[in-house]
């Protein structure tokens, strides 16, 4: 799916607890906590669609995170995400 030019994707959560997701996020190093806005680093935000969406509404039960991928090594990159998907895991139980 992402053969672009772009490292910008959002992905949406099951329903895993709040507290689950924040331990997967809160310990990624290579991803700061923000929005991007087409720099250079890597950043990961929270959204939750059910409370900003006006036109329709959001039935999904789960949260969305939205990623940039940035500039750094892939490899690194895809190790930061794997340690979180595993604290996500771990948190859940």
């Amino acid at each position: 799916d992402h053969t672009g030019a772009s490292g910008l994707f959002g992905v949406m959560f099951g329903d895993y607890p709040k507290a689950a997701v924040s331990a997967m996020v809160d310990g990624l190093d290579l991803f700061g906590i923000g929005a991007s806005w087409g720099g250079f680093e890597s950043l990961v935000i929270p959204q939750y669609p059910g409370k900003m969406r006006t036109a329709t509404g959001w039935n999904a039960q789960g949260q969305v995170l939205r990623f940039h991928a940035g500039l750094e090594d892939i490899g690194d990159l895809i190790a930061d995400l794997e340690a979180g998907f595993e604290r996500l895991r771990a948190a859940e139980s």
